[in-house]
């Protein structure tokens, strides 16, 4: 649902203004009338890409290839850190292994159409991947805005009531936490896919995207999508600002917590337990916030593309960067393997 909710913000601008333009910055022109266009069924969609340019294929391919291995190394070794080291089965790691666990399955939905169409050359998606593709990817971004919230709430219990730590974040609050999260996203997103299911016809079966998302999809139909749009506003706002806000109330009191260490060792000790997971968030809700922007703003197709590539591509990549490069637990962890597998 990164970008469920800047749709919602461009129908007015639509109804004036027209579709938006594609990856060559062509003039925006208006959506033609039901009774201008043919209205044909099609059985799947033709991906434009990242761009059109020839000379940049190869670059943009192994670019985003490398980072696409980097992200898959780094979260692969998180999670298979967190399930063979006892040290870091605790519910902070837990919550970790499962945003691992959406990061990996975030990038290789999305991306692996770039992969795809830069070596088969074959641009098109059946109706039922492109639908299943959609639902998938809005399901994932779901859960980890989600996710991110329960963690923010094991640090709030892990600095502002650490005696009772292990009696609040007892593992079966966490595998509830955890199965809401997933359950939650799995039933929101139901209605999204049905509603794109019953497009009947399209103005183009060409979408302006390197891979199917909702926005991109209702942009090309020439069905009536207000019921869509509306149910996007409602859950897509409610779902990101709730969590938002429960994510920045669980820091409110952390900040105020550790203001009221009397040692300034015990400050920054209290600090550097939350500040990878502070990090992360900050990431992920910019890289919301810059989307948005751009999309609200009427930005042309190429700089929503820079910004998607950012949420499915850097975002993944970096979260397991950070989390490694900030945490003695997970450095011991790994040190720890790589001294077992050295001595085999």
């Amino acid at each position: 649902m990164r970008k469920l909710i800047m749709g919602s913000g461009q129908d007015e601008e639509k109804k004036e203004n027209g579709s938006r333009g594609d990856v060559n910055y062509q003039e925006r022109k208006p959506r033609p009338s039901m009774s201008s266009i043919n209205q044909t069924m099609i059985e799947g969609f033709i991906l434009k890409g990242v761009s059109n340019v020839p000379e940049l294929q190869v670059f943009l391919f192994l670019l985003v290839l490398l980072i696409y291995l980097m992200s898959l190394i780094g979260n692969l070794t998180i999670i298979l850190l967190v399930c063979f080291d006892l040290h870091l089965h605790t519910p902070m790691y837990f919550f970790l292994f499962n945003l691992s666990v959406i990061d990996v399955s975030s990038s290789t939905t999305t991306l692996h159409n770039i992969f795809v169409v830069f070596i088969s050359q074959k641009r098109m998606v059946s109706t039922f991947a492109c639908m299943s593709q959609a639902y998938i990817f809005c399901l994932l971004t779901s859960n980890e805005i989600s996710i991110l919230a329960a963690m923010s709430f094991d640090r709030y219990v892990a600095i502002c009531r650490p005696l009772h730590y292990h009696t609040v974040m007892s593992w079966r609050l966490c595998g509830l936490l955890a199965s809401i999260s997933w359950g939650f996203g799995i039933v929101e997103m139901v209605p999204i896919l049905v509603f794109i299911s019953r497009f009947t016809c399209y103005i183009s079966k060409e979408i302006n995207h390197y891979f199917c998302d909702v926005l991109p999809i209702r942009d090309i139909t020439c069905s009536d999508t207000s019921s869509l749009d509306l149910y996007i506003l409602i859950t897509g706002n409610a779902n990101i600002f709730i969590l938002l806000f429960l994510t920045i109330t669980s820091y409110v009191f952390i900040i105020a917590c550790i203001l009221r260490i009397s040692s300034s060792a015990g400050r920054r000790k209290a600090f550097y337990t939350c500040s990878s997971h502070i990090t992360v968030v900050v990431i992920f809700y910019s890289s919301i916030v810059l989307q948005y922007i751009v999309t609200v703003s009427g930005k042309n197709m190429g700089s929503n593309l820079v910004f998607s590539l950012f949420n499915t591509a850097i975002v993944p990549m970096m979260n397991p960067l950070i989390y490694s490069l900030k945490n003695k637990d997970v450095k011991s962890a790994l040190q720890r393997k790589l001294k077992i597998c050295e001595r085999k």
